[in-house]
């Protein structure tokens, strides 16, 4: 090297370092890319639902009470025991019948018309209960030998499948309430022997029987004790009849319809169990929440869906969580709801682009927990920022946090 080029080298050299100084700045001063998770957007089922507490509870129920004051004597009989119908399931000594009057008489008289009217009625319920049930049993047949033949949908065969099992229910029920006003017009009749000494036939020991077969749910006492007229002594129903009450927000109630599916979770078994509601209670309450705050409920009836065997080692008053189903569809185009933010009045998302966070606006439908429907905005296969901070804005460089 010449001494002039070295001359010009040894002129050149700061300027290198300074150059290479304020690359080092630029480069160390520089943004660094934000670390974020991203999802797909895909398409799939999606499910809008409203989950509340519930509990099961047998659907019809007996209580055997006291017709006429007496002694009645210890409970042989405990919780979990098998009655049939027309069994013995208390025995009552009558207590020394009191003196009545002319207007007591002429009530307790009133009362057996009273009981032989309800007994009547519930005969034609029965009647119209056992009608709708062949009704039922005859559309299913029909519709199971067209769609054999293609010629109506797999759904509404299900439909008329379920109201099948559902006129059956209401059989039952017509039938429970047959026995159970029969034993009313018994224990009326037994009020008006045993008071005042209206029969002289009566030998003053009075044999409960039960008005259906099932079993005790509940008895009031054990040993032998005095019950007054209309005092309970034993509880009896047939646990294998299930329904499910669960209360939900009034806010929440409004959504919910008859016929509408439920999931019914956390009871123990393995698999969700599936009901169907059936009717929601047209009076709310007020019930205080964990949090001290004052909340309406309202109660929602839902039937279990299928063989009882699916769910034969529930009881009764039996802890579920119950899931509503007040939508669901499927090969919906979805986004993770953690990834939506307000942007105006619209709704938006960053879409993860070449290491870039780019601004989406969308129209969005249903929402779910975990999804949204997408409308409008964006397709399959992107990937969207979940859980975006406020560092975040269209533009700015991310790097996917493995």
């Amino acid at each position: 090297m010449s001494g002039a080029d070295h001359s010009r080298w040894r002129k050149a050299v700061p300027y290198l370092i300074g150059v290479a100084l304020l690359g080092l700045l630029v480069w160390g001063f520089r943004p660094v890319p934000r670390l974020v998770d991203v999802e797909p957007v895909d398409r799939g089922h999606l499910a809008v639902t409203v989950e509340a507490e519930g509990r099961t509870r047998v659907i019809d129920r007996y209580t055997i009470s006291a017709p006429v004051p007496g002694q009645a004597r210890r409970q042989r009989l405990e919780v979990g025991d098998a009655v049939a119908e027309g069994e013995v399931v208390a025995v009552l000594d009558a207590l020394a019948p009191p003196v009545l009057d002319v207007r007591d008489v002429h009530q307790a008289r009133a009362r057996v018309a009273a009981a032989a009217e309800a007994l009547a009625a519930a005969e034609e319920a029965v009647k119209a209960a056992a009608a709708a049930a062949k009704l039922a049993r005859s559309e299913a047949a029909r519709l199971e030998r067209l769609a054999s033949q293609k010629m109506v949908s797999q759904s509404l065969l299900e439909q008329a499948q379920t109201e099948v099992e559902s006129a059956a229910a209401q059989l039952a029920s017509a039938r429970f309430s047959k026995a159970a006003a029969a034993h009313e017009l018994e224990a009326a009749r037994a009020e008006l022997a045993y008071a005042g000494g209206q029969d002289p036939e009566t030998t003053g020991v009075l044999e409960l029987r039960s008005p259906v077969a099932g079993q005790v749910l509940r008895r009031q006492f054990e040993s032998a004790q005095v019950v007054q007229a209309g005092e309970p002594i034993l509880e009896i129903g047939d646990p294998s009849r299930l329904e499910v009450e669960v209360d939900v927000l009034s806010a929440d109630a409004v959504r919910i319809r008859p016929g509408m599916r439920v999931w019914l979770e956390r009871s123990g078994y393995d698999a969700p169990l599936e009901a169907q509601v059936q009717r929601i209670e047209p009076t709310a309450f007020t019930k205080i929440s964990a949090l001290g705050v004052e909340e309406q409920r309202v109660w929602v009836i839902a039937d279990f869906v299928g063989p009882p065997e699916r769910w034969e080692r529930l009881g009764d008053g039996y802890r579920v969580n119950a899931r509503f189903v007040l939508w669901e569809g499927d090969d919906v185009l979805r986004v993770p709801t953690s990834s939506l933010f307000r942007r105006g009045e619209d709704w938006a998302v960053f879409v993860a682009e070449e290491r870039q966070a780019r601004l989406r606006r969308l129209e969005i439908g249903h929402r779910s927990a975990r999804h949204t429907e997408v409308l409008d905005g964006l397709e399959a296969g992107v990937s969207v920022i979940v859980h975006p901070d406020r560092e975040i804005e269209d533009g700015v460089r991310i790097q996917r946090r493995e």
